[in-house]
């Protein structure tokens, strides 16, 4: 709002602030002490036009050109739900001015600056009231702070009621208004000036108070709003409305004084009945496991200092109602679990868009009001024999092997550190001569440890490295059988790649990342880049669709093209299945935060694989069956 709107209202206006209270005053003492008064009121301005050539040591306020206060983040699904804010201890959103209302940049000038659109940062009549009130009263009881002083206390000074504070407001106020306008200033004290409950800026204070956007307040909701920036927390309403009634009536009626408002629109605003919003500053999250991951990645590009106070907008991947769809999915199998004697389990789910690699759904645990560890993004599990096919797809790498390759399921030992270490099958049996389809299907471990010490354990990591399993591994022996710790997350992006036949970009649940003035800070628009070799992806692609059409995943059938793995641990702690079809791959774990067995029995094929099947039943309803290429459709890789 121009400078010119505000001088026209005013000079429509009776008497100004300083004016008025000194006839109050001048009924008390008399001439006398109203001319004393104006006389100390030229000397004190004059004395502070000459201070501020003396004070060199105070901050330059030429800084505040370039001033960016603490804002809060908020991040959103990908629809535009807004799920989360973050802040540190200023819970704020930028407006600029021409986005606050009218009503409310009035209400807060008649209620701390009338004059502010006509004094140079200091208002001598401001002063002169402040020093008979405080005269008057034997104590400080007024400061006379103009709306600029009141800005750079803010900013720069501390709290203390001191005389040289005072002084260094002032002096301050007026080098201020030497370099921005007073529309600048303005925008910048409303956008700064804390009004209660952690609301910093108006913005804020306006959706917790009224749950609305600043630039749609009413004139009764706007005096009520400019009478708490005195006491916020005493004059809140969501603390005593009858308080805040009075504030809000003291406000309309400095206005009604000015001539700023008709008597008829005083009355109106008075009967105005007042809609409450709720406190927002401290609320939680919609979706915290999501919320979270978003959190950990925003930390980890910007730093937390940013993300406490960069006011960043952030776009998610995830769409609420396909999450809630999944936390609902891991809720129920929890609960029946607990009932086929799976006590204190916990389940982790992530499903992620292959041609994208956006996650889609991500839930950290059975609850997160109980639980905010987010085991899908934190926990490091035991893949079990879901780490196979990382196995196989670099054993089919080289040229040398393809799914109808004999692979011989027969004892054998091997010189491991400073013993012996004979792999066994889950079962305890061996099968002979196999081919490799089926030995993945029957999930055996002899054949693959066996290809993976023909290939070379280096090969296994070097793979797993290219699918974003970041997790410490070592090139034993025991490799091949999952013996290392990743996330589901992990673990749902590798085999999305390969259901996107070796084209990756980085897994990711933020889509966009922007300023508070909507400058992108960050385009997460997928760009994709072929990793693996595609006949070889497809080759296992390929092979994991006989694993739930006739191997240990038989329970994860959902009636359309799909491959998958089973995972489980030699002592029944960590149970997986990981499965895709071409448009989401998902991710399910089961086991327990002590790390202690399950039950005796428990198997990913049996307990995990329904989980699965029953999510994407849920997932792909009203989605077209798509089919995967066969590996047909790629060239071989050459030996």
């Amino acid at each position: 709002m121009s400078s010119r709107t505000f001088e026209d209202k005013q000079s429509q206006g009776s008497p100004s602030s300083g004016v008025e209270f000194l006839k109050g005053v001048g009924q008390v003492a008399g001439g006398t002490l109203l001319s004393i008064t104006m006389l100390a009121s030229s000397i004190v301005a004059g004395g502070l036009v000459g201070l501020a050539i003396s004070f060199r040591n105070l901050p330059d306020v030429r800084q505040l050109r370039n001033f960016f206060p603490s804002e809060t983040t908020y991040i959103y699904d990908i629809k535009g739900k807004l799920l989360a804010s973050i802040h540190g201890e200023a819970n704020r959103e930028v407006v600029p001015l021409d986005k606050i209302s009218p009503h409310l940049k009035r209400a807060v000038l008649a209620s701390e600056d009338a004059d502010f659109y006509f004094h140079h940062g200091i208002n001598p009549k401001g002063v002169g009231r402040a020093v008979v009130t405080n005269w008057v009263a034997g104590g400080v009881r007024e400061g006379g702070s103009t709306i600029t002083m009141q800005l750079v206390k803010n900013l720069f000074l501390s709290r203390r009621r001191e005389f040289t504070r005072k002084i260094a407001e002032a002096v301050l106020a007026i080098r201020l208004e030497q370099i921005l306008t007073k529309d600048q200033v303005l925008e910048m004290y409303l956008n700064q000036v804390y009004w209660g409950h952690n609301n910093y800026g108006v913005q804020t204070a306006a959706r917790s108070y009224f749950n609305k956007s600043a630039e749609y307040l009413t004139l009764g909701e706007s005096a009520m709003m400019a009478g708490l920036i005195q006491a916020p927390e005493e004059y809140s309403p969501f603390v005593s409305m009858e308080k805040a009634k009075y504030q809000q009536k003291e406000v309309l009626g400095r206005m009604l004084t000015l001539g700023w408002i008709t008597q008829k629109e005083y009355d109106d605003a008075l009967k105005e009945k007042i809609k409450l919003g709720r406190i927002r500053s401290f609320q939680g999250s919609a979706l915290p496991y999501v919320t979270n991951a978003v959190s950990q990645e925003l930390a980890r590009k910007f730093g937390r200092e940013a993300l406490l106070k960069g006011g960043m907008r952030v776009q998610t991947t995830v769409d609420a109602k396909f999450q809630a769809m999944a936390e609902d999915t891991v809720s129920k199998w929890h609960k029946r679990l607990l009932g086929q004697g799976l006590s204190k389990n916990q389940i982790a789910l992530v499903a992620i868009d292959p041609r994208t690699h956006y996650v889609k759904a991500l839930v950290g645990g059975v609850d997160s009001k109980t639980s905010e560890f987010n085991r899908a993004t934190q926990a490091y599990r035991q893949p079990g024999s879901a780490f196979k096919p990382f196995v196989y797809y670099a054993a089919f790498a080289t040229g040398r092997y393809h799914p109808e390759t004999i692979v011989y399921d027969t004892p054998v030992s091997y010189r491991d550190g400073s013993g012996w270490y004979s792999p066994r099958n889950y079962d305890g049996g061996y099968g002979g001569a196999m081919s490799i389809r089926t030995a993945l299907k029957l999930s055996r471990n002899v054949p693959v440890i066996k290809i993976g010490k023909a290939i070379g354990m280096n090969k296994v990591v070097e793979t797993c490295r290219t699918l974003g399993i970041m997790s410490p591994m070592e090139p034993v022996t025991s490799l091949p059988l999952g013996a290392i710790g990743v996330t589901p997350l992990e673990m749902a992006g590798a085999y999305a790649t390969f259901a996107n036949y070796g084209w990756q970009s980085p897994t990711t649940v933020i889509v966009r990342v922007t300023d508070s003035s909507g400058n992108v800070l960050l385009d997460n628009t997928p760009k994709p880049q072929q990793v693996l070799e595609p006949w070889a992806a497809a080759a296992v692609i390929n092979v994991m669709q006989s694993v739930i059409t006739d191997g240990t995943g038989k329970n994860a059938a959902i009636g359309r093209p799909a491959a998958g793995k089973t995972g489980t641990t030699s002592s029944e702690k960590d149970i997986w299945f990981v499965g895709t079809v071409p448009q989401l791959t998902t991710a399910v774990w089961v086991g327990r935060d002590d790390n202690r067995q399950l039950a005796t029995g428990a198997t990913g094929g049996t307990m995990v694989a329904p989980i699965w099947r029953d999510f994407m039943l849920k997932a792909l309803k009203n989605q077209p069956v798509e089919y995967f290429k066969p590996p047909s459709k790629f060239p071989r890789p050459k030996k």
